[in-house]
């Protein structure tokens, strides 16, 4: 008798074990995919990584990215608009953003965590949301320099880069080929007035020795004791200063900067997970993440500022006209292709 309820118990501890798997299986199928996500990264590579990682250990989502120029994907977004390749544009001027916008690539979206952020950081119409600040600066690296100049004064203004001993030692990106640079003309005809921003920038061309194409070229070089003076965001040479290399960072007055956005892009293939990964950008987590690593200024005043990077009251900026940049984008490229040819 009791061999037979030992039978018993062990084929009811059998059958329950059964139907609890039969659940397990049948709760495992109910519950929807995470699904997949595919960006397109005007921020740095290694930032990309960052924050993709940390979406996809969030939510399990298959996020990947696609790390190219602020151009190219510009240029990529729009010309897919028919069929989208990719979900999200992360990173680049609000600018580049609006532009997109305006050709019909872009959805609206007014995520809720970006309740808070200054009027200038969120676009009035959903398209695009600021998610960080970026100001142009000089780099200077102070072991060439003082070889190469002695005891001159570093510069430390604009106008400072007009010397002519500093002749080929200056670096700054093609303003044809990256946003960066454009800034950098926007700033000086903005700052100075159309003529006279033009004979500023018809002085400093000469001087300059080096124009590649990349943004992140200058801190690079200027780092690695190529060139003694280059212009490029404070960010990015705060980056190099803090692994180590002799650079010297300034923030001129009057500079010029821009938001750093995030946008979806229209018709995607994975649009409510688009949508997830605008709110967790926007997040402290991530947004505390982003600032520790690459030392941009933060537009939210929720996260704390690392001891490298500078905040937004250290930076002396002109009220740039990002609209007025937008209109004139083309007449400048052309006038500046005329100064450099």
């Amino acid at each position: 008798m009791a061999r037979i309820s030992r039978f018993v118990v062990l084929l009811l501890l059998l059958t329950l074990s059964v139907v609890s798997l039969a659940a397990m299986g049948s709760a495992e199928r109910d519950r929807p995919a995470a699904g997949s996500l595919r960006v397109y990264a005007v921020i740095t590579q290694d930032d990309a990584e960052l924050l993709t990682d940390m979406f996809r250990e969030e939510t399990g989502v298959d996020v990947s990215f696609i790390r190219a120029t602020t151009g190219e994907l510009v240029n990529r977004v729009i010309a897919e608009q028919n069929a989208p390749q990719a979900d999200i544009l992360l990173g680049g001027a609000s600018l580049l953003h609006t532009s997109i916008a305006q050709a019909g690539a872009l959805e609206s979206y007014r995520s809720p965590n970006a309740d808070g952020l200054p009027a200038y950081g969120v676009d009035p119409d959903g398209y695009w949301t600021g998610f960080y600040v970026t100001s142009l600066g000089i780099g200077v690296n102070e072991d060439r320099f003082r070889r190469l100049f002695g005891d001159t004064p570093m510069p430390e203004t604009w106008d400072d880069l007009l010397d002519e001993r500093f002749a080929g030692e200056i670096v700054m990106t093609d303003p044809l080929a990256s946003s960066t640079a454009y800034l950098f003309l926007q700033t000086q005809l903005q700052r100075l007035g159309w003529d006279a921003g033009w004979e500023y920038l018809e002085t400093l061309a000469p001087l300059v020795g080096q124009f590649p194409t990349s943004g992140g070229a200058p801190p690079q070089l200027i780092g690695s004791g190529e060139y003694s003076i280059g212009v490029a965001f404070v960010h990015a040479l705060s980056r190099y200063r803090r692994q180590g290399f002799p650079l010297a960072v300034r923030t001129p007055a009057q500079t010029g900067g821009e938001v750093g956005a995030i946008s979806i892009i229209r018709g995607g293939p994975n649009t409510e997970n688009a949508r997830r990964f605008v709110d967790f950008i926007l997040s402290v987590e991530a947004q505390q993440a982003f600032v520790d690593q690459s030392l941009v200024t933060p537009l939210s005043d929720r996260v704390v500022l690392p001891e490298e990077a500078v905040g937004i009251q250290e930076i002396d900026l002109i009220d740039y006209d990002s609209e007025l940049a937008g209109r004139q984008r083309s007449e400048t490229l052309e006038q500046w292709q005329q100064i450099v040819d």
